[in-house]
């Protein structure tokens, strides 16, 4: 199999985790990288579980040592791919799949671009991806927060022309259907 690095992209509340989430479930050729991130561990998640949760200090000394492949700040945490598990997944003959955000994609397919290929998953609108913020993040996201984090969104979906294929993710199960299919599809091709 061809080297291969799926990047899902799209708003926080977009669904782009759950996606992949379910995928890797379901087609044992395809594995997500574990981000590192300062963010705080969210209720149900564990170390390494969906990220490898560390300091800013720790990560900050990562960045000196050129451990990730890319990083970003984003919503005031800091967030890194490294390549060690990138050249991992190659080795196993097995394609990446991974969520990031609009900048991380953007390193990836300049870092990658033989390899990569960007699908962004939009909201089917503003208010339905309010929502959907709300319902996962309202106990500890505070109402500026989600003013940000929505104007954030706004203007990642104004770059979504920019990415090899897009869906809009209304509903979940007919939307992962899709999702798969168009992933099924270029891996099919490349």
């Amino acid at each position: 199999m061809k080297k291969t690095l799926i990047i899902v992209v799209g708003p926080s509340g977009a669904g782009k985790s759950s996606f992949v989430d379910k995928i890797i479930d379901e087609v044992d050729y395809l594995v997500d990288t574990v981000t590192f991130t300062t963010r705080g561990m969210r209720s149900g998640e564990s170390e390494g579980h969906p990220y490898h949760f560390v300091s800013r200090e720790k990560f900050e000394a990562l960045i000196k040592e050129d451990y990730f492949v890319e990083w970003a700040e984003v919503h005031g945490n800091l967030y890194g791919t490294p390549h060690v598990q990138i050249e991992d997944i190659w080795k196993q003959g097995k394609s990446v799949i991974m969520d990031v955000d609009v900048q991380g994609a953007h390193t990836f397919k300049k870092r990658f671009p033989e390899e990569s290929f960007t699908l962004f998953i939009k909201p089917p609108d503003m208010e339905a991806l309010r929502e959907r913020v709300i319902k996962r993040d309202g106990a500890t996201t505070t109402p500026e927060q989600l003013e940000v984090r929505m104007e954030n969104a706004k203007h990642e979906m104004s770059l979504a022309d920019n990415f090899d294929a897009q869906l809009i993710n209304s509903e979940f199960e007919s939307s992962y259907a899709q999702f798969k299919k168009i992933i099924e599809d270029y891996l099919k091709n490349s």
